[in-house]
């Protein structure tokens, strides 16, 4: 009798080492390759470089994930790697510079195929969107960007990045991601005895602080300036991590409200608002007594975006839930109250996206326009397939490389109302 695929034992190739093709890059930094059947996850590896590889992680299942033991050969966008702590190791290197080996111009084309893939197959969309970089990374080879740095601290006192796929400190000697003023600050060379975690941020008007657990160091508050607009950011409070994304960002989402048209009266909303860097941009572009509704969860970033937008008479900050807020202008659009057909909605959701409810909450209300700005591929294409056979087209679509040396970038979607 023939045994099922369902009654053999599972497949355990944790340990082995074999040699394999690597074919493209998947979600996640990690590239693709096939053994005997089964996909083989790499980290470290490029497209169309053969690899001697040992598996780290089999759970049974489709797929292993595994190491490079030696590239035998080398595909012509190797370089050494930017940070030699995140390099390759059955352990696995410093996590946040995965793709640190590769040349910067075919990064942004590895994150287009990851991007074109996703809308592919999960929205059905056949585009490709070329990853933008970023004014002054090529020159400065994608390293002093980050304004934005977290670090744990280990039992011994070590403070430093997490080693990828565990919650290991690894002890670096630097930060070449980081902008100079973190680096030079010098606080992951220092030895902390009862601490946890570090987070440091560096302004661009020159503030510095950073958080020893919860008790905040340096600068209480962070000033921001964007967009012709001045932005406070309370201690612990989100901003973008790269020194030229929020220009860069709210210059494309402007671009994308004017081609599509801005009614100053609507009741436009900013969904997911933070600290009002949208709302801030938009009034400070078209008009300041455009009208807009910025929403956001965290009580502490709608105090701050309350502050920010004080002087804007018709721009309010709102501290709800966004589907939660959603669901009562749904109620007042039914009843007449409102109407948001002209209205532009700027989303900018966290990695996850904006979600099923959120999407068919923004479908009933039918504004005029939604800029998207997201995160993840994945996410931005899972939630475009509904707003797209609800009624709205792709009126253009960018992508930028916010964060050179790792799998992460941002896209912008314009969706106009059919």
């Amino acid at each position: 009798m023939t045994k099922s695929k369902r009654d053999l034992p599972p497949v355990d190739w944790t340990g082995q080492t074999f040699t394999v093709k690597i074919e493209k890059v998947a979600h996640g930094g990690i590239f693709v390759a096939r053994h005997e059947g089964r996909v083989v996850f790499v980290s470290h590896v490029l497209p169309g470089e053969t690899a001697s590889v040992r598996v780290v992680e089999d759970k049974g299942g489709a797929f292993c994930r595994a190491e490079p033991l030696e590239i035998l050969e080398a595909s012509a966008d190797r370089v050494p790697q930017v940070w030699k702590a995140a390099g390759p190791g059955i352990a696995g290197g410093a996590g946040g510079c995965e793709f640190g080996h590769i040349k910067l111009s075919r990064q942004r084309e590895l994150k287009s195929d990851v991007l074109e893939e996703a809308l592919s197959r999960m929205a059905g969309i056949e585009r490709r969107v070329e990853v933008e970089a970023l004014a002054g990374d090529d020159e400065a080879n994608g390293l002093g960007y980050r304004t934005r740095v977290q670090l744990k601290v280990d039992a011994a006192g070590v403070a430093g990045p997490v080693r990828e796929r565990s919650h290991e400190v690894v002890e670096v000697r630097d930060l070449p991601l980081a902008v100079d003023e973190i680096r030079e600050l010098g606080l992951h060379q220092k030895n902390w005895q009862d601490v946890e975690r570090i987070e440091i941020a560096a302004s661009n008007t020159g503030q510095m602080q950073w958080m020893i657990d919860k008790k905040v160091k340096g600068d209480e508050r962070l000033i921001e300036r964007v967009a012709g607009r001045t932005f406070r950011i309370s201690a612990g409070g989100f901003w973008q991590v790269h020194k030229k994304a929020a220009e860069t960002l709210t210059t494309c989402v402007n671009d994308m409200i004017a081609a599509g048209g801005l009614d100053l009266n609507a009741p436009n909303l900013d969904l997911y608002g933070g600290v009002g860097l949208f709302a801030g941009a938009i009034a400070a572009k078209f008009a300041n007594r455009v009208k807009i509704t910025t929403v956001e969860s965290s009580k502490q970033a709608t105090k701050d975006a309350e502050m920010n937008l004080a002087d804007l008479p018709a721009v309010r900050a709102v501290c709800k839930q966004t589907d939660g807020f959603l669901a009562e202008q749904i109620s007042l659009a039914k009843s007449g109250t409102v109407d948001f057909t002209e209205a532009t909605v700027i989303l900018d959701p966290p990695r996850s996206g904006a979600g099923g409810k959120v999407v068919n909450q923004l479908l009933k209300l039918k504004p005029k326009q939604i800029v998207y700005v997201a995160c993840d591929p994945i996410a931005v294409a899972r939630d475009l397939k509904p707003l797209l056979t609800g009624g709205f087209k792709i009126a253009s679509m960018r992508a930028f490389d916010l964060f050179p040396h790792t799998h992460h970038f941002e896209t912008v979607v314009h969706l106009q109302r059919v």
